[in-house]
């Protein structure tokens, strides 16, 4: 039986004006950068292979094979990269399978933009711009993902073993996740519970280790480490970028790699975007991306709590 009151949206008029007011001030950043506004497709034939995220699909007759809504924009964008658009952002709608919570909803809407000639250094100098534009902040701190491991916990990721981070989960009452030998998952596992919560002050975490490569290029100084970061503000990851790999076969590599944990983990087959291959084949300028999380900066701007206070209607009203 319905709630009299679910139809009612669950964010404050007053909020939702809020919001259009800060998604206008990020368009104007990007006009006065000079960065362009583009559209690309919220369903698609292929998706992200990324075993840490699923995907919703859809099939939109008998017979015919699933299309899936985009869990981010970055395999459209980086073909618009390879066809020459130049440095582009989009404000768009993203999903993921993932549970409803404070600062979840299967829906939300993403910042993404990408900056030829950029490296990961260069893209979190502008980030921080825009943030502190919107935030109100002080400065950011920046730390690599070693060095933050190592002041928290007196650990040093790129070289500790699986027992010591089982011994460390175990010294902090975590629950047994269930990530067998997997050091790569137990780093995201023990990072999420343990530091993020100390990342209060806008933080930036750069060079993390090589197996959470992801689409990021491999660091040419030190190869256990690529060249990814992470934003952080009032223990909230904000956002997620690289210095974008561009290099088609061992973009392909790392694809069947994350097929083969899916397996592994259970989880559905998914295909390799070919599309997004090809792109890289023809050529993938040298650029750095990022994807941001708009409901959340909404929610931190206002000192609001949960993103439910920020959107009209979140999953449970959708």
């Amino acid at each position: 039986m319905l709630n009299p009151l679910d139809w009612m949206p669950t964010a404050h008029p007053q909020t939702l004006h809020k919001r259009a007011a800060i998604i206008n001030k990020i368009r104007e950043f990007f006009a006065q950068h000079n960065v362009l506004e583009v559209e690309t497709p919220i369903l698609g034939h292929a998706t992200t292979t990324d075993p840490h995220i699923q995907s919703l699909s859809c099939v939109p007759m008998a017979g015919q094979p699933s299309l899936y809504l985009q869990t981010s924009p970055e395999y459209h964008m980086k073909r618009l990269l390879a066809a020459g658009m130049g440095s582009i952002f989009q404000i768009c709608k993203a999903f993921r399978a993932e549970e409803q919570g404070s600062f979840h909803n299967p829906e939300f809407t993403l910042l993404e933009w990408y900056r030829i000639g950029f490296d990961h250094h260069n893209l979190m100098d502008e980030i921080e711009i825009l943030l502190r534009r919107i935030l109100a902040c002080a400065k950011a701190q920046r730390y690599t993902y070693q060095e933050i491991f190592i002041k928290y916990l007196q650990l040093d990721p790129l070289v500790v073993t699986v027992n010591d981070l089982k011994s460390l989960a175990i010294d902090n009452q975590l629950n047994d996740p269930g990530l067998w030998d997997d050091k790569d998952a137990w780093l995201m596992f023990l990072f999420s519970h343990l530091l993020e919560p100390q990342l209060q002050n806008l933080t930036f975490v750069y060079n993390f280790p090589a197996g959470q490569a992801s689409l990021a290029r491999i660091n040419t100084d030190d190869p256990r480490v690529v060249e990814r970061f992470e934003v952080y503000f009032r223990g909230v990851e904000l956002a997620n970028g690289f210095h974008e790999l561009t290099h088609a076969t061992e973009q392909r590599q790392r694809f069947h790699h994350d097929c083969l944990l899916r397996k592994k983990l259970g989880y559905p087959d998914i295909a390799i975007d070919e599309k997004l291959l090809q792109a890289l084949t023809h050529g993938l300028p040298d650029c750095a991306g990022v994807a941001l999380g708009i409901d959340r900066l909404v929610m931190l701007s206002l000192d609001l709590k949960s993103i439910a206070d920020v959107v009209a209607f979140p999953f449970l009203r959708a």
